[in-house]
């Protein structure tokens, strides 16, 4: 496997620390094709300080958005067009690459991040919050997956413990469940990869 698309049921849920934490086990490259936002770190410049990675195998943002909000009205209010032309991944191998937002934000008033995927067709994990809402908001986005032919590699969970929520998306949504990402108190690239080799079995990303 090449290549491994990181995406979420929303926004602030520890993607990028997933991320971070998959590329590194990968020994990989990690890439964002579009960054909204950019007071304090961004999401590569996270990634590049939890991961263990070199820095070039953090792979520059096709855009730079200022605003943090969702890039189809970051990219307006920068008075930039997003043109999915040039979202094109670089060819690595290994490659993770992170969304933004949840899987069904709009990068453009009529392309959908969904869209973006289902183009690509790259094997695809959903990661999710433990926390209240989480069954719902997690069948929803394993539908949009499955409904536009985007493979599922399965769903990460990051938070507290919450075995019956877990088991019952994986279940209802017919997915694997990969593994429960714990808060992390201090986050550092050698916790997170300690506790990522302790909650997931890599290989299940390379199948």
């Amino acid at each position: 496997m090449s290549t491994i698309v990181v995406t979420g049921t929303d926004t602030d849920i520890g993607k990028t620390v997933f991320a971070a934490a998959l590329a590194g086990a990968l020994g990989g490259h990690y890439w964002k094709p579009v960054q909204a936002g950019l007071e304090g770190e961004t999401d590569s410049k996270r990634v590049a300080s939890l991961s263990g990675l070199s820095g070039d195998r953090i792979h520059p943002e096709a855009y730079r958005l200022t605003t943090p909000c969702s890039p189809h009205r970051a990219a307006e209010l920068d008075r930039v067009t997003i043109d999915p032309a040039l979202l094109v991944p670089p060819d690595l191998d290994p490659l993770v690459i992170e969304g933004a937002g949840g899987v069904m934000v709009p990068l453009t008033r009529d392309l959908l991040f969904t869209d973006l995927l289902a183009r690509w067709a790259f094997p695809t994990v959903l990661v999710a919050r433990t926390a209240l809402g989480t069954i719902n908001h997690s069948l929803l986005s394993i539908e949009a997956l499955r409904s536009r032919g985007i493979p599922i590699v399965g769903i990460a969970f990051v938070g507290d413990a919450n075995e019956d929520s877990e088991t019952t998306v994986a279940t209802l949504g017919k997915v694997r469940h990969l593994g429960r990402l714990p808060f992390l108190d201090p986050l550092t690239a050698d916790t997170l990869g300690q506790a990522f080799s302790e909650s997931f079995n890599i290989a299940e990303f390379t199948a």
